[in-house]
């Protein structure tokens, strides 16, 4: 027999995926009673399920009717680019700060010095965290390559999950999970207009995956950058050149 907190987590994983996919297309009502009768359930795990997903951004709770799939805006968009951005960029920096000050006081061995501080830094980096992180890397890059979007997002959520855990610090790491499948939200809708998407998706997994392991904070910082401005423009948000 299934427990009801997992049959409620696997609820909510199975809509937020529908969510993501496009499926349950933003701006969507719905009911607890449409669901549990889609899945075959009963409505208590449905109803905890979907409070979830509100906590969460993704549904709005349409007061006595049900719930509804929230709409981000453009707007929306910019602002979480921005903080996800600010985030990541305060984290590198602070290890690259690091890293020069490690460096600066270990006269001629400074470079590794400073490099053994961004690895310390990013606690997890044993070997089979690493292989586990190249593999999401490698198989992002593959679809994004391919314009594979629904796969891609699948591995793009779960390599950006691992490499955050490394820095050791939960609260962050679901803040910028949380973002991050906000962001695709947005973006899937405006992304599926392409008639192709081959050569549109960002596929810079590898490259940070390098820097990181090999303990780079600013390449690190100027890849995480590139993925910004990529981010911006594959939706039409990046702001114009003067």
């Amino acid at each position: 027999m299934i427990k009801r907190s997992t049959l409620r987590s696997q609820i909510a994983t199975a809509l937020r995926d529908e969510i993501l996919a496009g499926r349950l297309a933003t701006g969507r009502d719905f009911t607890v009673k449409e669901i549990a009768e889609q899945y075959g359930v009963s409505a208590t795990p449905v109803r905890e399920a979907l409070v979830d997903l509100a906590a969460q951004g993704l549904l709005d709770v349409e007061q006595h009717r049900g719930f509804r799939v929230h709409e981000f805006t453009l707007a929306d968009y910019r602002a979480m680019c921005e903080a996800r951005q600010l985030v990541v960029d305060g984290v590198f920096q602070g290890i690259e700060r690091d890293q020069e000050h490690a460096a600066d006081s270990a006269g001629p061995q400074g470079l590794s010095a400073g490099m053994s501080v961004a690895r310390r830094a990013l606690g997890g980096l044993g070997p089979e965290v690493l292989a586990s992180v190249r593999r999401r890397a490698d198989a992002a890059e593959r679809a994004a390559r391919a314009g594979d979007l629904d796969v891609l997002i699948a591995y793009d959520l779960r390599f950006w999950r691992e490499l955050s855990g490394l820095l050791g610090n939960p609260y962050v790491c679901d803040f910028l999970d949380r973002l991050r499948v906000q962001c695709w939200v947005f973006a899937v809708p405006v992304l599926r207009r392409h008639t192709s998407l081959r050569g549109r998706l960002w596929s810079g997994h590898n490259a940070l995956l390098d820097a990181v392991e090999s303990g780079d904070a600013r390449a690190a910082r100027e890849v995480m950058a590139t993925y910004h401005q990529h981010a911006l423009a594959q939706v039409g948000a990046a702001e114009p050149t003067t």
